[in-house]
């Protein structure tokens, strides 16, 4: 047994190592052993652990004022930061909601877009339309549009009913003969379908990721599918609400992942790279139609958490966002992401055990099989994924492997999301841990 703490830990029967401190893309534990973090934790410390000048702007910030509540004031760092978020965003943005965290802007991102209808006088709009197999939180409202399935199980009763349609997962979901175009045409016709079968005029919106992070493991669109989804939301006036908590912040390439689809959302939220672990935050940016129609309805959204633009939150996501700019960053995760996804081909293009390698700069998925030829997965029984994350936890390599890939219960993934300062030396060592780390869990699996 593990032993005696008053923490509530993820896992109640889990001894987890005690982290004790942060150097660059490494953590270190008590015993003085280190982890290279090749996963952010959950696609967080895009930073690493100890970038100084983040450091040095959340102690200024403590210096000068760590609260106000936005129930009586603005701060100089909060409006900067929305100034800084909305002169890079998609077209039309044009308010910034801070919030504490990625389920929080999700939950904020619902709300709003049912008042926002609320306040042009559509009132009967109150249903979504997501996808299955996405993850957008573990609040109430965020899990109800999820789809993950197994997150969802036991709290069914108390979550809000959500349409889900099948995801853009060429790799399980298109079929044999299947052209792309013609397998985002048939996503695309069964969106509008179930528009029409509930009502265009009670539909609120669609959710999605971008790339879907977490549940599946760094699936990106097709190109053109977000287009062809936009198009069909266009046509009966439900908006486009995309995720790109996980995915967005510079993880894929580019600051907003949406930007490599060609596609401009209506609510679009970040959080995770938005602060790099330094701080909590997360933000749901608002197009200029939605906050305008709020402004000159009720003039006031509905909803607030205590800490909403928390002062030192702030600063330290105005710092990670002016070190990603200032040290080229955006540039550098598309060359070392090329080098990774070079390297994943390397070690597992041809495994028998590695169905599909994929992913957009330094955010990738390695997806396990039973049998390569036939794409069969693992028994879930045997739990695939968490023996990998053993098995790299004991060579030093933080992943971030996960079950259900494709139902919430069968399917194996790992993925891979190391922060932007990592070096190419760095990207090497990754996928030798991961190599063997992978090919260690299959051996103890097989015993």
């Amino acid at each position: 047994m593990p032993p005696v703490t008053h923490v509530f830990h993820r896992q109640l029967r889990t001894d987890y190592p005690m982290a004790v401190r942060g150097d660059g893309i490494w953590i270190e534990d008590r015993t003085g052993k280190r982890y290279l973090d090749a996963s952010g934790g959950a696609a967080v410390s895009c930073l690493g652990h100890s970038h100084p000048k983040v450091r040095a702007a959340i102690k200024s910030q403590v210096d000068q004022l760590a609260f106000a509540h936005t129930g009586f004031f603005t701060t100089e760092i909060m409006e900067r930061l929305a100034d800084r978020l909305i002169a890079d965003a998609p077209a039309g943005m044009d308010k910034v909601y801070f919030v504490s965290g990625g389920s929080e802007a999700m939950e904020a991102a619902l709300k709003m877009a049912r008042q926002y209808f609320l306040e042009i006088g559509q009132p009967q709009r109150g249903k979504f339309i997501a996808r299955r197999q996405s993850y957008h939180g573990n609040t109430l409202g965020a899990l109800a549009v999820g789809g993950n399935a197994w997150r969802r199980a036991q709290f069914e009763p108390v979550l809000i009913d959500v349409e889900h349609v099948t995801p853009c997962y060429a790799y399980r979901e298109q079929q044999a003969g299947e052209t792309d175009a013609a397998f985002v045409q048939r996503l695309a016709d069964e969106l509008e379908a179930t528009i029409l079968r509930l009502g265009p005029e009670t539909v609120i919106g669609f959710v999605a990721e971008p790339v879907v992070g977490a549940t599946m493991g760094a699936v990106p669109a097709l190109p053109g599918y977000f287009q062809a989804i936009k198009q069909v939301l266009d046509r009966y006036g439900c908006l486009l609400i995309l995720d790109e908590v996980m995915c967005g912040m510079g993880r894929t390439g580019t600051l907003y992942a949406s930007a490599e689809d060609g596609v401009v959302p209506d609510l679009l939220c970040i959080a995770k790279g938005l602060g790099a672990g330094y701080q909590p935050i997360g933000a749901v940016l608002v197009q200029k139609t939605i906050a305008d129609a709020i402004r000159d309805g009720s003039g006031f959204f509905q909803h607030g958490h205590t800490y909403l633009g928390h002062a030192v939150a702030c600063a330290a996501a105005l710092a990670v966002q002016e070190a990603i700019e200032e040290e080229g960053l955006l540039a550098k995760v598309q060359t070392l992401g090329a080098r990774l996804e070079a390297g994943l081909q390397e070690r597992f293009g041809n495994h028998h055990h590695v169905g599909d390698l994929r992913g957009r700069g330094l955010f990738r998925g390695v997806e396990l099989v039973a049998d390569r030829s036939t794409k069969a997965p693992f028994d879930p029984a045997l739990k695939r994924h968490a023996k990998v994350k053993a098995e790299a936890m004991a060579r030093g390599l933080m992943v971030y492997p996960m079950g259900g890939t494709i139902d919430g219960m069968r399917g194996d993934h790992v993925l891979i999301a190391p922060p932007f300062i990592a070096t190419e030396a760095d990207i090497d060592t990754i996928v030798a841990r991961l190599g063997e780390a992978v090919d260690a869990a299959l051996r103890a699996s097989a015993r």
